[in-house]
């Protein structure tokens, strides 16, 4: 066993046992390297990553490959999903050196952590176009020991270039944030990327645009826009129908190597789970469509089965890969299905009926004769007690099968972001199991990762917190997620949480200009401080802090969070009409904060059917980014709550602007006219 072996990331424990002499991410790596006058390998990956166990069973597992490492490098693994901020920097240099980037990324550094060459996978014998692991190795020990000046010039020159893209100044005379014309031209461009036959942005690989879907979804429910809500609609519809979408167990995949939605890479991310399970709700709730209501549910009921931790959180992934059967590790094995394997479960009469409907054939749509389950008709006609009974049995024989590994480690993040999910879902659909289940999580965040003066630990494993700070976007996506919960259960105490965390916002990631830096000031020195505000996979921690900073300034009206969250979309401005997928989340929330956000307040006795009507109608309110606060006349919980009186003896709801409140109503009707509902 190497340095890895007391980690507490299931990704480096996937390395503890390898031949190679790795260690963990910290000084003494980079003292030993300075003593041995070495350079330093990063290898950086997550443990869903297909290619990164490709490359850990090719290279990293090789006796002789792993000599050749110990004896001319220092090595040291990174699990990106632990160091957000190191997978940042050098993500960074990698891109801007290749024109690409992914992992596993592979750079080498000099001993003060300066990188001087880069790449991401690297196959054991070379091929067109790439250089095998052992030629780098070579090339790099060579340069080092024979161009040692030149490198260390290099070095300098990378760092120094970095340095100049670091900060995004604002200045004192910034524009404001997005107007309606400026989100009308972010909408224009997305309708000339969008894809009319296949639904989605872009080309392949493609990748479910969450964050831009819930930007369409506002800027619908605010303008009238049915280009915006078909867009949805289409999108949502093509990605349920493919083979992205777990079509028995439900979840998605994590992008489609394809254009077609067909073919998925087959890791299933949590992120990704709880942003879809939200796009979909929120897609019912604009249209009440059945396909929306159904994918939520079953995403929602995925995260809960198969990432729920003993301890109550969610786990980060399951792996793409697993035994298939015979003994190889193999991507996709648990999810595909041949003719063969359907007559074996079902019989010759419903092996028929199942290919037709999900679309098995005997070429196969993936490796191997196999095929991805998909919906190629949609949800046509057919007896739903024999689709029941089909999903049932299939699911049971894949139960059977070896399952994927899981990475049980908790990221404060994402499980904000499935706690929102969870909590909006369970509310909209009268699941109160999954609002319990988001209480939970939110509980856990609290217990485990959140300390008395507002700080975050990133990640904790089997109840015990990593020795990792949290970096903005833990504190941006956990907040949201409290003040979802908070709308939903009426409980004030996931408020005050929120504001405790964004308060060490305002205090610790926030620059005088107003921007936004990933990592806190009293965080660990890296060759720069990383600060981006485009959202990839998941928000970025500036339009995640954004949002959640707007949120808080109409329930708390705080003048100090509204203007922080201004602030920070000024960015989107500039962002929105040139790369609006890339700043989805900051464009839906520029379009609350153009909106309002509409605040209500719903006041009355919590056992109260009349109440609790009135709650429903808020919480499925379509006004962009509404907040909602529930609960006694007088209770003075939350600053939204205070003196709001019952009309005439009756539950009220009071929607506001600014404070700036229209006269109460206890009309449900009245109440989802007035939110556009």
């Amino acid at each position: 066993m190497n340095r890895l072996a007391n980690s507490q990331s299931p990704y480096l424990l996937q390395h503890a046992a390898n031949p190679v002499d790795w260690w963990p991410w910290g000084q003494a790596a980079f003292d030993e390297a300075k003593r041995r006058g070495v350079p330093v390998l990063l290898s950086v990956g997550y443990s869903a990553c297909h290619w990164c166990h490709v490359m850990a069973h090719e290279s990293f597992e090789d006796q002789a490959t792993a000599d050749y490492l110990n004896a001319h490098f220092v090595s040291v693994k990174v699990d990106r999903e632990e160091r957000p901020d190191v997978d940042a920097v050098y993500m960074e240099a990698v891109q801007a050196a290749t024109g690409q980037g992914g992992w596993p990324m592979t750079v080498f550094l000099t001993p003060e952590a300066r990188p001087f060459y880069f790449g991401t996978y690297f196959p054991p014998r070379p091929r067109p176009g790439m250089p095998s692991f052992r030629q780098v190795l070579e090339g790099v020990r060579a340069a080092w020991a024979d161009r040692h000046d030149e490198v260390q010039d290099v070095a300098g020159r990378i760092v120094q270039d970095l340095a100049q893209r670091t900060g995004i100044a604002l200045g004192s005379d910034a524009p404001q944030p997005p107007d309606a014309e400026g989100l009308h031209a972010a909408l224009m461009t997305l309708t000339r990327e969008f894809d009319a036959v296949r639904g989605g942005f872009g080309g392949a690989p493609k990748f479910p645009p969450s964050m831009a879907l819930e930007f369409l979804l506002r800027h619908h429910a605010r303008t009238g826009s049915e280009g915006a809500l078909q867009m949805v609609s289409a999108t949502c519809e093509a990605m349920a129908r493919g083979g992205i979408y777990d079509q028995l167990g439900g979840g998605f995949a994590r992008y489609s190597v394809d254009a077609t939605w067909t073919v998925p890479h087959f890791e299933k991310m949590l992120y990704d789970n709880a942003l879809l399970c939200r796009a979909y709700a929120h897609l019912w709730r604009a249209t009440g469509s059945d396909l929306a209501r159904r994918v939520a549910l079953e995403t929602a009921d995925f995260m809960v089965r198969e990432l729920r931790t003993a301890q109550g959180g969610f786990a980060s992934a399951l792996d793409a890969d697993s035994d298939d059967g015979t003994g190889r590790h193999v991507e996709g094995a648990y999810y595909v299905w041949t003719p063969e394997q359907l007559r074996e479960v079902l019989g010759e009469a419903d092996a028929e009926f199942a290919a037709g409907y999900f679309g098995v054939t005997v070429e196969g749509t993936f490796e191997r004769g196999a095929s991805v389950l998909q919906l190629p008709d949609g949800e046509r006609l057919a007896d739903a007690a024999k689709v029941a009974s089909v999903r049932e049995r299939l699911l049971a024989a894949r139960e059977r099968r070896a399952r994927p590994g899981r990475d049980d480690k908790i990221v404060a993040a994402w499980n904000g972001l499935a706690v929102a999910a969870l909590a909006e879902t369970g509310a909209y659909f009268d699941r109160p199991d999954l609002v319990d289940a988001a209480t939970e999580a939110a509980e856990l965040l609290v217990r485990i990762h959140m300390d008395p003066r507002g700080r975050l630990a990133r990640t904790s494993l089997d109840g015990t917190a990593g020795g990792h700070a949290g970096v903005l976007e833990d504190y941006g996506d956990v907040a949201e997620g409290f003040l979802a919960l908070s709308a939903v259960t009426g409980d004030g105490a996931w408020v005050d949480f929120a504001g405790l965390l964004l308060d060490t916002v305002l205090n610790r990631f926030t620059a005088e200009d107003g921007t936004l830096f990933d990592t806190a000031d009293d965080a660990e020195a890296l060759i720069r401080r990383p600060q981006d505000p485009t959202d990839n996979a998941a928000p970025s921690g500036w339009t995640a802090a954004a949002g959640a900073l707007l949120s808080y300034a109409a329930i708390a009206g705080s003048t100090r969070h509204r203007e922080a969250a201004e602030r920070a979309l000024v960015v989107v401005r500039a962002l929105g009409p040139r790369v609006p997928r890339f700043i989805g989340w900051g464009l839906a929330v520029a379009e609350a904060r153009l909106d309002g956000p509409r605040e209500v307040a719903v006041v009355g006795p919590g056992d109260d059917p009349a109440t609790r009507a009135l709650h429903r109608a808020a919480l499925l309110a379509t006004a962009p980014g509404a907040v909602v606060a529930v609960g006694e006349p007088g209770s003075g919980e939350v600053p939204l709550l205070q003196d709001r009186p019952l009309l005439e003896g009756r539950p009220a709801a009071y929607v506001c602007r600014g404070f700036t409140c229209d006269a109460p109503t206890a009309d449900v009707e009245a109440l989802t006219a007035a939110l556009g509902g």
